[in-house]
């Protein structure tokens, strides 16, 4: 019923920058929140940052400074703006849409397919 497609990850030197988009799709009446989650290899996925609907955001201790988080609500695009990218953000980064709301008035939580960001020393 919903779909979502990261897009924009690669292959960056430290100290570079990456922007990740997402777009989400299907039978969508609203969005609470969109986040991007990261997983490194042999690592727990991770939440990197949050946005809700009135534009209130959340970011792990680990990025704040660095990435910012933004979202169009009319589109249910979210982007994630990635500064001074360190070796350590190396991961396959996830958007995760929280407590859609279809038009048939189902609620639930979808993910995309991940797409990988690789920073290089």
């Amino acid at each position: 019923q919903v779909q979502l497609v990261e897009s924009g990850g690669g292959l960056v030197q430290a100290g570079g920058s990456l922007r990740l988009s997402c777009a989400a799709s299907g039978s969508i009446f609203s969005i609470n929140a969109m986040d991007w989650y990261r997983q490194a290899p042999g690592k727990q996925r991770e939440l990197v940052a949050a946005i809700t609907s009135s534009g209130n955001t959340n970011y792990a201790d680990s990025v704040k400074g660095r990435f910012t988080i933004s979202r169009d609500n009319a589109k249910n695009t979210v982007n994630l703006q990635m500064n001074s990218l360190k070796p350590e953000d190396t991961a396959v980064y996830y958007c995760h849409a929280r407590d859609v709301t279809t038009i048939s008035r189902v609620t639930l939580n979808a993910w995309g397919q991940g797409t990988l960001v690789t920073v290089s020393s």
